[in-house]
């Protein structure tokens, strides 16, 4: 998927969170298309990836909807992928930290600083700093040697806005986003130092903490003022 498709994945993503389209509302590729200025090939993508997140489910052989779910379903769902990947990085950093691993985190780290180190945010940022982000939970949920954790997020990616690359921007407030992302990446190197010395419960307790920059930084950062 090419960045203008991530666009409008992103697009629609946020539309849905912000009660643009309502619960059971169907979605057609026509009209969603004409309403977003683009052709209907990257809205059809998009609805494929919003179906596998969650946020739409099949009506009928053909259309969409938007999935009924509540904000107490989306808090559940980020909490539970925080608890499942924290528990890889707890068990990363008992295990120790291979070479290759380490190298592979601090790759995407320094993606992070790159991306960040211009001081603001564009808005086609936010695909980039989307697979920074996704490489870097990936990477620690793949080098544990088990699949059992990875499966399980894998299942708990299915519910709205749990994935770690389920990521919302407000285009309106790009000084805020950016707040946000500096904690995030401040958020990753911070892990990354925990597992390279083996605290286990450090890393699995910023790595909960992490899972919940989308639900509670932006109501941190607008009330003070940081």
């Amino acid at each position: 998927m090419n960045d203008s498709d991530k666009s409008v994945v992103s697009r629609l993503r946020k539309l849905i969170s912000e009660g643009g389209y309502a619960p059971g509302e169907r979605l057609g590729e026509v009209a969603v298309a004409e309403q977003l200025g683009v052709s209907r090939t990257p809205v059809r993508l998009a609805f494929r990836t919003l179906e596998q997140e969650g946020l739409l489910q099949q009506a009928g052989k053909r259309g969409f909807m938007v999935r009924e779910f509540t904000q107490a379903d989306v808090h559940c769902a980020v909490e539970v992928r925080g608890v499942l990947e924290g528990l890889a990085a707890r068990r990363l950093a008992e295990q120790g930290l291979p070479e290759v691993v380490s190298e592979t985190l601090l790759y995407w780290i320094q993606k992070g600083r790159e991306l960040l180190e211009k001081g603001f945010l564009r808005e086609a940022d936010i695909n980039q700093w989307s697979e920074i982000n996704s490489h870097f939970h990936g990477s620690i949920i793949n080098s544990i040697g088990s699949g059992v954790v990875a499966d399980a997020i894998a299942r708990n990616n299915h519910l709205p806005f749990a994935a770690a690359d389920s990521i919302i921007i407000d285009t309106d407030d790009l000084a805020r986003e950016f707040k946000k992302l500096q904690l995030a990446q401040f958020h990753h190197e911070l892990i990354f130092q925990a597992v390279k010395h083996g605290e286990g419960a450090r890393a699995e307790m910023l790595m909960r903490e992490h899972a919940l920059i989308g639900l509670r930084y932006p109501e941190l950062l607008q009330n003070t003022g940081l």
